[in-house]
Formats: structure tokens, C-alpha cells, sequence
């Protein structure tokens, strides 16, 4: 099992950082990116093995519309600053995944927990195929396309990233059996099926006990390995853009979800360092 790191957000906000912002983390690439560097070495040092760049809701538009000049070097800032952190570390093993948001992301009104924006096709394309480019060529290990509530939105990703040629896992958020634009998972997994770059998909920042059935449709559709972190529960407040968290992660469930065939295992929101060492934990233990 490759142990993925936890919600970037989180470790921030142990931190004291604000993100209450439409820029979320992503503001920090500009104005404090040593608290992004901080986020990802505890997470590294928790035992995690991949970091997950602090560019979900970053995008040319996005810097663009708050004011920034240089959004191509933000974007870009992402990738080399978790990759200076993992080579610092000097451990060969582990990896940097670039994080790709979606659309709804940088709207910030929490239409990326519903999909269906009800803009163009060539509007996502256009928005996702510049930073799609900028990420790969910053040289990360692979993409991390996350937190897709829509399987429309995916198909577009999912064609980009055929252009591209980057290896990539990607996942969708999921209410229950349907994704959260309330798709039938088995038919949303089918766009990926097939896909050269697809390292593993799976599913992310969704309620943990959601989790199995996602990894289960998802195997089934796509032939590869799954990826699966859950958030830990409660509610998003888009106003102040911070997560109403539940309780704890359940590690205990994390036994099926490898046996269903997840193989790159993490959290998301309201998972921190902690969270992560304890996953650590319990896989070195053999799940018990």
C-alpha cells in the first residue's frame, strides 16, 4: 500500500495559516510559501510517501481574477516547492503528485461538491488543458485529478490528459453509489476505462463510509488499482470556505478498501500528520 498524505488544508490550518479566501491554499504560493513547505515535510515525516502540491484551486483564471501577475510561475510554484521539500529529505522513494481541482474549485461557491456548472465544454477545456500543461511541465511524478464531482467534467479531463501523456490518478467525490452530480458510479469509472495514463482512480474527500463501494465500481470499470481518501465527515461551509468536520477516520475500515484492491490509501480534509502517522501505523502492523 503506497500511504498518500492528508488534506493539505488541515496541516495548514494546524499551522494558523488563513484560507478563507477564494484562492484557499493556493493563496499561500504567493504570499507564504513557507508554510507550504512546512505542510508538506510533516506529512512526509508522518510517513507519508506522496505529497499532493498546493494546486487544487490554483489556475491561470483564479490568480488572475485576485489581483496576481504571474499565475503561470504560482501554478507552477506548486510543484517545485513540494519537490525541493521531498529532495531535501533524500529519500528516493518518495513522490510529488501535482493536484488538479475541479472547475467548481475556482468557482468557490461550493459547485464542486454538485458538478453540472452549466458552462461550455470548451470553457472547461480551456480552463483545465493550460494548467494541465504548466503542472506536467513542472515535473511532477504524476497528476492527482481529484475531488471530480461530475463524470461530464471527467470525460473533458480525461481526453486532455490523452493528449498529454502524464501519468495520472484520478477520482471522483461520490454520494453513496451515484457521484456528486449523482451519476451512476459504474458509468462514470467507464470514462477512464482504458486510459494510457490512469495509474488508479478511486475516490476522495467524500464520506468514508462511501468509500468501498467507489473502490469496488471503480476497479470493476477501469482494470487498475485504486486510490481512496475520505474526508472526515461533516459539512463545507463555502462562507468561510473551512470544512464543519465529523469524527475521526475509521482506520479500521481501511482493511477492505485494500482487500477491494485500493492500493495509494490517505485522507483529505480533516486528516492531518497525525492522521496519516497512524495510517502508518497500522499498515506497518499489517492492519491489525
Amino acid at each position: 500500500m503506497l500511504v498518500l498524505d492528508g488534506g493539505l488544508s488541515t496541516a495548514l490550518e494546524e499551522q494558523g495559516a488563513d484560507l478563507s479566501g477564494a484562492l484557499w491554499t493556493a493563496r499561500l504560493l504567493a504570499e507564504e510559501p513557507e508554510r507550504i513547505a512546512a505542510a508538506h515535510r510533516a506529512f512526509y515525516r508522518a510517513g507519508a510517501q506522496v505529497a499532493t502540491t498546493a494546486s487544487y484551486q490554483a489556475s491561470l483564471a483564479g490568480f488572475r481574477a485576485a489581483g496576481y501577475d504571474d499565475a503561470a510561475g504560482l501554478v507552477t510554484r506548486s510543484v517545485t516547492i513540494a519537490r525541493a521539500v521531498r529532495d531535501s529529505l533524500g529519500d528516493p522513494g518518495l513522490l510529488v503528485a501535482a493536484s488538479v481541482g475541479p472547475y467548481g474549485a475556482f468557482l468557490a461557491d461550493g459547485s464542486e461538491y454538485r458538478g453540472r456548472y452549466g458552462v461550455p465544454v470548451a470553457r472547461l477545456r480551456d480552463f483545465h488543458g493550460s494548467r494541465l500543461e504548466l503542472l506536467a511541465a513542472a515535473g511532477p511524478d504524476l497528476l492527482a485529478v481529484e475531488t471530480i464531482p461530475d463524470a461530464d467534467e471527467a470525460a473533458v479531463l480525461a481526453d486532455l490528459l490523452d493528449e498529454l501523456g502524464v501519468p495520472a490518478w484520478f477520482s471522483y467525490s461520490v454520494r453513496g453509489d451515484l457521484t456528486s452530480a449523482g451519476q451512476p458510479l459504474p458509468e462514470a469509472y467507464a470514462v477512464l476505462a482504458g486510459r494510457p495514463w490512469l495509474r488508479a482512480a478511486g475516490v476522495n474527500c467524500t464520506d468514508q463510509h462511501d468509500v468501498l463501494g467507489a473502490v469496488r465500481a471503480a476497479v470493476a470499470a477501469t482494470g487498475v488499482p485504486a486510490v481512496a481518501y475520505p474526508n472526515r465527515g461533516g459539512s463545507w461551509d463555502p462562507a468561510a470556505k473551512r470544512w464543519v468536520y465529523g469524527g475521526p477516520l475509521d482506520l479500521g475500515l481501511v482493511d477492505a478498501w485494500v482487500a477491494a484492491g485500493a492500493e495509494l490509501v490517505g485522507g483529505c480534509c480533516g486528516t492531518g500528520p497525525a492522521d496519516i502517522a497512524a495510517l502508518v501505523r497500522r499498515s506497518a502492523a499489517g492492519g491489525r
